[in-house]
């Protein structure tokens, strides 16, 4: 019962490092938050699979089955909660893919405290608010060219570039960073055929036509 009295949730904490696990709690403990933390992805998985945290960091670099294979195996494109994959400066590609597997940011090691919570934050309650109230630009049922190859996550980001939004804006929105903005805009331009942001706009708005 405690758990559901606090202001921020849960959050799932998964990393080999004992350190880092126990660094993150503290953190996230002093919060609001409640945490439970995780050293493999096997029993990871099975906890997400029975309940949906407010949010879960996830290391890239895990022993076993990896972040990237964690996020596949998850399905986390249609998962109920937010994901952020922990990874080191190295490992950029790799946390582009994990994006592109449906985590909704990377956080770069080394971090510090203020950091990871102001951005956990954001994008927890960035999530809330389009579950709750979703007023952005209804991309999501209209039909153009290729339109099935975007994920839900790319029209998301898709609907808030046609509304004419920043990549800041549209990361401050979604709650995710104006770096992973471009990743995600770099994505739908190339699936899209798109040469610039005005091509893409142009092809959403002459070609979309809102399912009946």
């Amino acid at each position: 019962m405690a758990q559901q009295s606090l202001p921020g949730g849960e959050i799932f904490i998964v990393d080999d490092d004992q350190s880092v696990r126990d660094a993150l709690s503290v953190v996230f403990t002093l919060e609001g938050y409640h945490v439970t933390s995780f050293g493999d992805g096997h029993t990871f998985l099975a906890a997400a699979r029975a309940r949906t945290p407010a949010c879960i960091l996830l290391d890239v670099h895990m022993p076993g089955p990896s972040g990237l294979d964690i996020l596949k195996e998850l399905n986390a494109q249609h998962y109920g909660a937010p994901i952020f994959i922990i990874s080191g400066r190295g490992d950029i590609p790799m946390a582009v893919d994990a994006i592109k597997n449906g985590a909704l940011d990377f956080i770069e090691k080394p971090f510090d405290a203020v950091t990871v919570v102001s951005r956990v934050r954001e994008a927890v309650e960035a999530w809330t608010r389009r579950a709750a109230n979703d007023d952005s630009p209804d991309i999501m049922s209209m039909h153009f060219r290729d339109h099935q190859s975007l994920t839900p996550r790319e029209r998301e980001v898709l609907a808030q570039i046609a509304g004419g939004a920043s990549n800041k804006e549209a990361g401050r929105c979604l709650g995710i960073s104006p770096r992973t903005i471009e990743v995600h805009r770099a994505r739908i331009m190339e699936k899209l055929g798109a040469k610039n942001a005005a091509d893409l706009v142009r092809i959403v708005l002459s070609e979309g036509r809102t399912q009946p």
